[in-house]
């Protein structure tokens, strides 16, 4: 009777721990089966969890490049120049460093192409300034241009001196120096007869010739000039349009 009993007590623990082994893989056995549900919308379609493919990007268009507005251009040393006086110069009434001003009186042109415009603005200035003697010597000026206006813009340049002299006035000497004779000779007659008439002849041709001036050099607005630039001068001009 007590083997009896004994064997029912073991068999009845034998069943209490296997049901309690299978209780936690049935839990778990739900869990994955909830988990799967959950996992399948990240994938395609089909469930298979790959993601899809993302099509390719269109390449971006090429930046157009820049459309240049001007361009360089250079005017060759020698290069002459015209230019119209805007304002008188005069040898008895300019001094050294006055201003000299001016316009091209004909465009510069560089293999077929305007480079600058006629009427651009020239300027220099006075260099020398001699009046006529009373004497001896004739009267002369000489200037120089140094800076040419471009659109705007004010350019250094060099040009070659331009130099102007008086001519020679030996009739209006002449003809002075006979009045002056004459006149001293009419004195020195008085004065002392045919001797005082030669004295006086000869001291009043030299007083003549010595109170008198000869001709000055004057150049007036509008009176034309020519020279050369001396160095090379480098330009931006408008670019040509296609």
């Amino acid at each position: 009777m007590i083997r009896v009993m004994l064997a029912m007590l073991v068999a009845c623990a034998l069943v209490a721990a296997c049901s309690r082994a299978s209780a936690p893989e049935s839990g778990a056995a739900g869990d994955k089966a909830a988990a799967s549900p959950a996992a399948a919308p990240a994938g395609s379609p089909g469930g298979s969890g790959a993601p899809a493919a993302a099509s390719p990007a269109a390449p971006a268009a090429p930046t157009p490049a820049p459309v240049p507005t001007s361009r360089e251009i250079t005017i060759p040393a020698d290069t002459p120049l015209t230019v119209k006086l805007t304002a008188p110069i005069a040898s008895d009434t300019s001094k050294v460093e006055d201003p000299v001003d001016g316009t091209l009186a004909t465009s510069i042109v560089v293999s077929g192409e305007t480079a600058v415009p006629a009427g651009a603005q020239v300027t220099g200035s006075i260099l020398e300034a001699n009046r006529s003697g009373r004497v001896k010597g004739r009267a002369s000026i000489a200037f120089r241009f140094d800076h040419l206006v471009v659109g705007g813009e004010r350019h250094q340049i060099q040009t070659d001196r331009v130099a102007r002299e008086a001519g020679a006035d030996r009739k209006g000497d002449l003809k002075k120096g006979g009045v002056g004779a004459g006149a001293g000779a009419i004195i020195g007659g008085i004065a002392a007869g045919g001797k005082g008439a030669a004295i006086g002849g000869a001291v009043g041709g030299t007083g003549a010739v010595m109170a008198t001036r000869g001709k000055e050099v004057r150049l007036a607005a509008g009176d034309m000039v020519s020279t050369k630039l001396r160095q090379a001068l480098k330009l931006l001009v408008p670019a040509e349009k296609k």
